[in-house]
């Protein structure tokens, strides 16, 4: 019996062949997997075109994203990943993020003005062109009834239920307002249950899955203060009570998502290198931003230069 085929090389063999899904030689099914993190998602963007320049869209089956994860995979999936680095321009995001606005009850991170504004006419992105490319889109959102991490793919089939699920996977607690409403349930953030869903792909039958990640492998989460904790869970308690246990819990389930990844010969991570400054989840400061866009794109071509040596575009 054949050894198995590495994440690399089957990207690499499915490079190769031009093979797109519904017309692949092989038996395997391959997801991209993309964290969240917020702000830090510059890192995963860069990486995600990336995967754009080098033309490797197509060799994947599906895309899984957490929060920001999941606008990075919709960018992909839309062919527009990199001119989508416009959106990452501090007029935006010092429009989208504004922790002045709180101040005047509105939420820190506008997501509305982000899908529905920038989305749509600052930056387009092509919706129809998601809704109907044969790579499968699964932003993850968290039941704000029971803290479950839920793939949203059945509930997208238009336009506004993407940009809906968009907002869903997006929506973090307190800082986004409320949940969103998609298919009769309620959601916030996937980082409260699921923010590198590798686990739901894998459920979902995939066989090899590439996760970009936004933090380094030396990097841990931020232990929130007491009164973060305090003020967090009152709000959570009121407006999404199902979630309560899992985001006290957050660490460990991260601790467990790592540890399930490292594991599983299956998974490639490709992560920002050492060194990669951290970003917050509300970091607005465009030099870090734009060099974490940069960060992320070498990081990629490296990892998956031994397996497209021969492939490569000039350049890259």
């Amino acid at each position: 019996m054949p050894e198995p085929i590495d994440v690399g090389e089957l990207i690499a063999q499915r490079h190769r062949e031009g093979s797109a899904p519904g017309a692949r030689a092989d038996a395997a099914r391959l997801a991209l997997v993309i964290e969240g993190g917020s702000s830090r998602g510059a890192y995963s963007h860069g990486m995600a075109m990336a995967l754009e320049e080098l033309g490797l869209t197509n060799c994947f089956d599906a895309v899984y994203g957490a929060s920001a994860g999941a606008l990075n995979g919709a960018w992909l999936l839309c062919g527009r990943a990199v001119d989508s680095r416009r959106a990452w321009h501090p007029t935006v995001i010092n429009r989208v993020i504004s922790p002045t606005r709180a101040l005047r009850g509105g939420p820190v991170v506008d997501t509305h003005f982000l899908v529905h504004s920038v989305y749509e006419r600052i930056v387009p992105m092509d919706f129809p062109a998601i809704l109907a490319n044969p790579v499968t889109f699964h932003p993850i959102a968290t039941d704000t009834a029971d803290g479950t991490a839920v793939d949203l793919h059945p509930f997208i089939t238009d336009v506004p239920t993407l940009q809906r699920a968009l907002r869903a996977t997006t929506c973090l607690p307190i800082l986004a307002g409320r949940s969103i409403p998609l298919g009769g349930r309620r959601y916030v953030d996937a980082g409260l249950s699921e923010s590198v869903p590798v686990a739901t792909a894998l459920a979902q039958g995939a066989t090899h899955v590439l996760v970009l990640r936004t933090r380094r492998a030396d990097e841990k989460p931020s232990v929130p203060s007491r009164l973060e904790t305090r003020v967090v869970a009152n709000f959570l308690s009121r407006h999404a009570p199902g979630t309560v246990d899992s985001w006290m819990a957050r660490a460990e389930i991260q601790h467990r998502e790592e540890a399930a990844m490292t594991a599983n010969p299956a998974v490639l991570q490709i992560r920002p290198p050492a060194g990669a400054p951290p970003i917050g989840r509300v970091g607005r400061n465009a030099t870090v931003i734009q060099q974490a866009l940069d960060l992320g794109h070498a990081a990629t071509l490296t990892a998956l230069r031994p397996y497209l040596s021969q492939e490569l575009a000039p350049g890259a």
